[in-house]
């Protein structure tokens, strides 16, 4: 069979289907992404800057942070770029880096989120001997866990895509270079791509899902032990944001996955890329600032260090 050569590149269709929305999706791309570098951005200043915050949980959601702009940094300004010019041209080794970059990101992010739910179960389960156990050095192997990991799965794909031979056409049906649309253009047996794939899945996915529901069934029997409501809410009001984040990423995930076949279709896989791809990264630091009482604080004083 034909192939293409690579120096060739893909076609990123991106929201083709829309040709008379292309300058409405780009504002509107624009802002996500705007909110998304100023959001994250700002908590982490505020984390930095602020010494009351430079504990295990901040530092964590520092690491949370990154994550989400290496992700959207990646991916969303060559879609704007779609969107603005039309030019839908993607070299092979800039949807290998999308590619790459999708993988180590997102499987980091699976990973960091059941860490911090580790330190909210040490935080409310053991809170005298919290310092003790998440000391700096526990912290920093911690966080680099989900980095090794999430690149450890990028390197393990792409050396399986670049070992793969792609068919005439170049064209993807999507927003971004992903890792299933790329591989229905191959003309290799992708076999063992299906297979890390499912691995990668249950493994980076549905584990951590797994450790951050057991830790929050002991964080609930903990806080229900405790006698007074103030102490209820107080324990209660240091994990609800990462509660919300935790439902709103795994439920889009799952959402994705989960569909029956009868009810797949290209658009819905678009919607919920641009869900989870662009709106969490943009959402995340709305929800830890709107529902973290020490963020606000902080944030009030940056300010009023400002304004003097």
């Amino acid at each position: 069979m034909e192939t293409w050569n690579r120096t060739e590149g893909f076609q990123l269709l991106g929201f083709f289907e829309l040709p008379d929305m292309q300058l409405q999706l780009f504002v509107t791309f624009l802002l996500i992404y705007v909110m998304a570098l100023s959001g994250n951005t700002l908590i982490i200043f505020v984390v930095c800057a602020e010494p009351h915050l430079h504990t295990p949980m901040y530092f964590f959601l520092c690491n949370l942070s990154l994550m989400d702009l290496s992700l959207i940094s990646t991916i969303l300004p060559k879609l704007l770029h779609i969107c603005l010019t039309g030019h839908r041209n993607i070299t092979y080794l800039g949807c290998l880096t999308q590619i790459f970059s999708f993988v180590e990101c997102v499987v980091s992010e699976y990973c960091i989120l059941a860490i911090m739910a580790f330190d909210r179960y040490v935080a409310i389960c053991n809170p005298l001997r919290y310092s003790a156990i998440m000391n700096r050095y526990l912290c920093t192997c911690l966080a680099l866990i989900p980095w090794i990991c999430g690149l450890l799965d990028s390197f393990t794909y792409m050396v399986l895509l670049t070992q793969y031979k792609f068919c005439k056409s170049n064209v993807i049906n999507h927003l971004y270079c992903d890792l299933k649309p790329l591989l229905k253009l191959s003309c290799s047996n992708t076999r063992s791509a299906e297979l890390v794939i499912q691995v990668s899945g249950s493994l980076f996915g549905f584990t951590p899902l797994v450790f951050i529901t057991i830790s929050y069934v002991f964080i609930i029997f903990a806080i229900l032990k405790i006698r007074s409501t103030k102490g209820k809410h107080k324990a209660f009001s240091t994990c609800s944001s990462h509660i919300t984040v935790v439902i709103l990423f795994f439920g889009i995930i799952l959402g994705m996955y989960m569909r029956p076949k009868s009810a797949y279709s290209i658009e819905q896989d678009k919607v919920f890329s641009v869900l989870y791809t662009f709106c969490i990264p943009a959402l995340n630091p709305v929800i830890y600032t709107l529902r973290n009482e020490n963020v606000k604080v902080a944030l009030r004083k940056l300010i009023k260090k400002v304004q003097r």
